[in-house]
């Protein structure tokens, strides 16, 4: 405890220097975090295909909502055996092969050194309603799909997105052989889906995830100290200088997690930066990120 107060008065006494030298730059905080060679295309290397799919309209769960989707499919993947599987959630940024994140060219890379298994990647955006006037613009669904807590999300994606998914690609129906990812609130997201169906998802990765009072996200520390041990793996990404706002302490609730997660025993990994509320930091360290939650998996 005495560890956690002293970082955070260190950021709190940084932010007020800041403030006080008023023509003082910004500095960019995330400057330091720079892609190493598995997140960029390696010759030789094969690459997988992201394939867009039809908007998704159909949806009894979230109705009246219109998201788009892609899956990502490894070069290596073969219909006689079944694939892992990884769902991102604000999917768009995370399939972008020039984004902050750019997981088709580090998958590609860690699949190929076997440094992962043959996983076909499902990227969905949240849902969006569409304006009832012309003029008018969509309404996001975002942070109530994202944010709030309970299993709803979660039979959206096994009950609606994933019987789409199981039409054309061979997925395992181990857990252990199932991960989810996301940022700020889709890192919460993802967590939630583990949560609520460690039958279905075991795997866990939370970038500057938004463990706060949004929609009651700031509850968890809390349950997974008072709740019997799920069998989860978990990595946490989080940054100094993530938002501090009337919603919560983004640092403060991503060290919470931490320190539920490991005084109730969980497998779980914590890299604590010095960015901001960004995929830059997430971004630069996808791939050992990845290493660490699928290492061990045998299929």
């Amino acid at each position: 405890m005495k560890t956690l107060l002293t970082t955070l008065l260190a950021v709190s006494l940084a932010a007020s220097s800041r403030a006080a030298d008023a023509g003082a730059k910004e500095p960019d905080y995330n400057a330091q975090y720079k892609f190493g060679p598995d997140s960029q295309p390696q010759d030789g290397v094969p690459r997988g295909d992201v394939i867009k799919m039809p908007a998704f309209t159909n949806s009894a769960i979230f109705p009246d909502t219109v998201r788009d989707w892609w899956i990502y499919v490894p070069k290596q993947y073969d219909a006689s055996k079944p694939a892992c599987l990884m769902v991102f959630q604000d999917g768009g940024g995370y399939a972008q092969t020039n984004g902050q994140y750019r997981v088709p060219a580090v998958f590609d890379n860690l699949i190929a050194k076997k440094e992962m298994p043959v996983t076909i990647g499902v990227f969905i955006n949240p849902g969006n309603i569409p304006a009832a006037e012309p003029g008018q613009r969509a309404r996001s669904n975002r942070s109530f799909e994202y944010d709030s807590l309970g299993d709803l999300y979660a039979k959206f994606l096994i009950q609606e997105i994933l019987p789409e998914v199981t039409k054309k690609y061979n997925i395992t129906k181990d857990p252990e052989g199932r991960a989810i990812g996301g940022a700020s609130s889709g890192g919460i997201c993802a967590f939630t889906v583990a949560w609520e169906r460690p039958d279905e998802f075991r795997k866990v990765l939370s970038h500057i995830g938004s463990f706060t009072n949004i929609r009651g996200g700031h509850n968890y520390p809390a349950l997974i100290r008072k709740t019997e041990k799920k069998p989860l793996r978990v990595f946490l990404q989080d940054a100094s200088h993530d938002p501090d706002n009337p919603h919560d302490n983004w640092p403060l609730a991503n060290q919470e997690m931490a320190a539920a997660l490991k005084f109730a025993g969980y497998d779980y990994q914590f890299v604590f930066g010095e960015g901001t509320h960004s995929g830059k930091h997430g971004g630069a360290i996808l791939p050992d990120s990845l290493r660490w939650l699928w290492r061990d998996y045998k299929p």
